[in-house]
């Protein structure tokens, strides 16, 4: 928004002959203009800025909507339990992505695999960032923990989530956002020097970055533990351990909903930016655009699960319909700014289908994911990773990620398949990175005894034996006394049987 330089020298010739000082003249009126054009920098910044932490606020407020359906999710005995993890995501991700995980995510200069400044925000307001892009991306890190720890609720020590939480904020999720976020990282849309097959990758807020590191790290955990206890009886047949709130799940999925909208059109970082300057469209539009996209493809999600369930089940169930609709906000996170509004109605009817087959899968299998954390967002995050490759759109692409004219787009949309390509192979590394780093951790836990609960407290529930006592007051005469708490030893067993 910068205006055209004021020379005086210039402007004095104009002044002609007859103007006394005109040398003077000229400078005072240069300066005044030089003064408008400062203004119009600072509102830039002060805009764009508002905007970006406007947006960290609401994504930050998904982790209301994650406690919500966590707490819905599981049966009333480990409420606590649960709530406390989400709290636990959000403070040491925020400690932990300060000291290390921003820096190796946008540390820039650096290498293509991990970022190396930055750390503890040294020299950070600058040119590149200011502090409400570290705010933005913290909520970021957050949600992917958030994620896995739906995955391994109700059966896993407070220990491990501690552990599992700061290492994957710290280092496993940060590398993968350098990769292909920051400006070097080595399939980075943004590294515009060094293109991966041309194109880069386009998972503009996150199906991968987030989404699937989240449900990998997830599907890990929950293998290695095992299903809980009744999840699947003698024979291997599935047995439903339903969640204790219907209204909690319904809750957070709004508060999900809600909190969607900063973390899709938000991922633009700033809003006012003119792709033809005096023109009605936009950046701002483009913003529009991607809110549009993601709320289609939400209901669109939650209605094909509506009727799928219901044709396979016989049966309206709200808690299906919410997990559909998160589904399909979570394959459309990646395309949400550079496909059409019709694409998106493809995303989220295909999406609810992968999400659906999954779970039935999961079953097949006998893997136990108490809010199938796994399924929708590793699931759903890798079909829309693919979805982006097939749907994106020229002029949107051109848009979004301008410095490199005639960069491939979507397969179906005349583009040809390098984006495919490279998109497959986000896929193929998020699962290999996820799998080489908290494989391990989860094992390593699990060995020590330091992941699963004893079947003893699992049965008794972990607000009773963990926490001093239930989520909620009961009138009950045998608790009129109150609840005798014992000191918990490591476990003799960490894997009971089912």
């Amino acid at each position: 928004m910068s205006l055209p330089v004021c020379s005086p020298e210039q402007l004095a010739q104009f002044l002609g002959p007859n103007t006394t000082n005109a040398a003077d003249a000229a400078n005072f009126i240069c300066n005044q203009f030089s003064a408008v054009n400062n203004k119009f920098i600072d509102t830039t910044f002060a805009v764009d800025n508002t905007y970006l932490l406007f947006s960290a606020y609401l994504v930050f407020s998904m982790q209301l909507g994650f406690a919500m359906l966590c707490a819905g999710s599981v049966r009333a005995k480990n409420t606590m339990n649960i709530m406390l993890t989400n709290v636990l995501d959000a403070a040491a991700g925020g400690l932990f992505y300060y000291l290390f995980g921003f820096a190796f995510a946008f540390g820039s200069p650096s290498n293509g695999f991990i970022g190396r400044h930055f750390f503890g925000l040294k020299d950070v307001p600058d040119a590149t960032f200011d502090y409400s892009y570290f705010l933005y991306q913290w909520a970021f890190a957050i949600a992917a923990a958030g994620i896995t720890s739906g995955s391994i609720a109700e059966r896993t020590q407070f220990v491990a989530y501690l552990i599992y939480s700061s290492f994957l904020t710290g280092f496993v999720y940060p590398v993968v956002s350098h990769w292909f976020w920051s400006v070097d990282g080595w399939a980075s849309a943004n590294n515009t020097s060094n293109l991966l097959f041309g194109t880069g990758v386009i998972d503009f807020a996150g199906s991968g970055v987030v989404h699937m590191v989240g449900g990998i790290a997830g599907l890990w955990g929950a293998l290695i533990e095992g299903p809980r206890i009744g999840r699947f009886d003698h024979t291997g047949r599935a047995i439903a351990l339903r969640g204790h709130s219907a209204s909690l799940v319904v809750l957070g999925t709004f508060m999900l909903w809600f909190g969607w909208y900063g973390f899709n059109p938000g991922s633009f970082t700033k809003i006012l930016g003119a792709y033809e300057s005096g023109n009605y469209y936009g950046q701002w539009s483009a913003i529009g655009r991607t809110a549009v996209t993601t709320t289609l493809a939400g209901c669109t999600a939650a209605l094909t699960t509506l009727f799928g369930k219901r044709i396979l089940s016989g049966h309206w169930n709200v808690t299906d319909v919410c997990n559909g609709l998160l589904g399909g906000f979570a394959a459309i996170t990646a395309g949400c700014s550079v496909v059409e509004p019709w694409a998106a109605i493809v995303c989220g009817f295909i999406s609810a289908l992968v999400l659906i087959g999954f779970n039935k899968l999961a079953e097949k299998v006998s893997y136990d994911d108490p809010l199938e954390a796994a399924q929708l967002h590793g699931g759903c995050g890798a079909w829309g990773i693919i979805f982006t490759a097939l749907f994106a759109k020229k002029e949107y692409v051109n848009q979004v990620y301008p410095g490199k004219p005639g960069r491939p787009y979507g397969l179906f949309m005349g583009g040809g398949g390098k984006l495919l390509g490279a998109h497959v192979i986000q896929i193929l590394v998020i699962i290999g990175w996820v799998s080489a780093t908290m494989g391990p951790l989860f094992f390593v836990l699990n060995k020590m005894k330091l992941l699963r609960i004893s079947a003893e407290d699992e049965l008794a529930g972990m607000d009773l034996t963990r926490h001093g006592g239930f989520a909620y007051a009961y009138e009950d005469e045998s608790h009129k006394h109150g609840i005798q708490l014992r000191k918990i030893e490591p476990n003799d067993s960490s894997t009971p049987t089912t």
